[in-house]
């Protein structure tokens, strides 16, 4: 297939890598200008993955699209929406759509495929999200993820099309519920992280398994099924959130109750003012969120706010 893979950073070089490494005819987009996309026009390394000879790159969006049948988009969620009003000035039609990023518009709540569908809203789109870090698919160690879209025809061809020895696919059956798991496990990551830096990751079996609850909660009361939380989009990926040196959300976490800084994106930051509005707008408590919402945006003391949070009774949580 002819794939354009929108976005240059870790993950989204990560899967020119992969699409190429199993046989498509990629194109990898970034910005004119951004620092990443220089280096690997000039060294073809991020440092974590080479590229082929094969890959194209291209900072004309345009032409990305022109010479896609699949567009595979990999940015930061907050820029989500300034990038469908460019798509939008491009021909989607007979494009498919997968949108590799794991997040809420803050100001919203709004899911990516309901930003998507506003711009294009007869362009079939997909998620894929799950577990996995780019320096151990790079190692050769295989995971599984999940493929998740209101189109039955496109989940099974993208399943198809995307299936290796090093990726295992899943077929999604609750695409708002794999998409509020995988965004909010990255504020139960910052949470971890927090409990890192503060030295009580014992309390991490707690977190989990509190944080589950908490998001079927909130997927159940939107009309989801309360099961997704516990597949891979959001509790099979807390090995990778929740415990990996490789997390961008746990290192922030711990970072940030040690007072040092974190240049990476951290998407939990901004998905944590997302889950407080839906959580409002559902009428769903949310501890943990509201938890990590003091820590990092009130900036209340994270001794006291996570003491707080697990010296609660058990009876009010469950």
């Amino acid at each position: 297939m002819r794939i354009s893979v929108i976005g240059c950073g870790r993950w989204g070089t990560f899967l020119a890598w992969y699409l190429s490494r199993i046989g498509h005819e990629i194109t990898l987009y970034g910005r004119q200008g951004s620092q990443k996309f220089s280096q690997l026009a000039e060294t073809r390394t991020n440092g974590l993955v080479t590229l082929k000879p094969e890959v194209s790159l291209t900072s004309d969006l345009g032409n990305a699209v022109k010479t896609a049948e699949i567009l595979v988009i990999s940015i930061g969620v907050q820029n989500f929406r300034g990038l469908m009003c460019e798509l939008a000035k491009h021909d989607l039609s007979g494009k498919r759509v997968v949108l590799c990023m794991k997040g809420l518009e803050s100001g919203s709540g709004k899911r990516l495929t309901e930003i998507f569908e506003e711009y294009s809203p007869e362009t079939p789109v997909a998620i894929w999200v799950g577990p996995g870090h780019v320096q151990d698919f790079t190692k050769g160690i295989p995971n599984c993820m999940v493929i998740d879209s209101k189109s039955e025809e496109l989940k099974t061809e993208l399943v198809n099309a995307f299936s290796s020895n090093l990726i295992r696919f899943y077929y999604g059956h609750d695409l708002l519920g794999n998409e509020i798991g995988a965004a909010s496990k990255n504020v139960i990551g910052i949470a971890a992280g927090m409990l890192d830096g503060l030295n009580k990751a014992a309390l991490k079996g707690a977190l989990m398994s509190r944080g589950t609850r908490e998001i079927a909660r909130l997927i159940k009361a939107m009309g989801g099924n309360e099961i997704s939380a516990y597949g891979l989009a959001h509790l099979g990926d807390y090995e990778a959130t929740v415990f990996s040196p490789y997390s961008h959300n746990r290192k922030f976490g711990e970072l940030m109750v040690r007072g040092e800084p974190y240049d990476e994106l951290a998407e939990g930051v901004a998905t944590t003012s997302a889950l407080l509005l839906l959580g409002k707008r559902y009428n769903v408590e949310l501890p943990i969120t509201n938890a990590v919402n003091a820590v990092v945006n009130e900036k209340k003391d994270p001794e006291q706010v996570l003491s707080a949070l697990f010296l609660r009774s058990l009876k009010m949580e469950f």
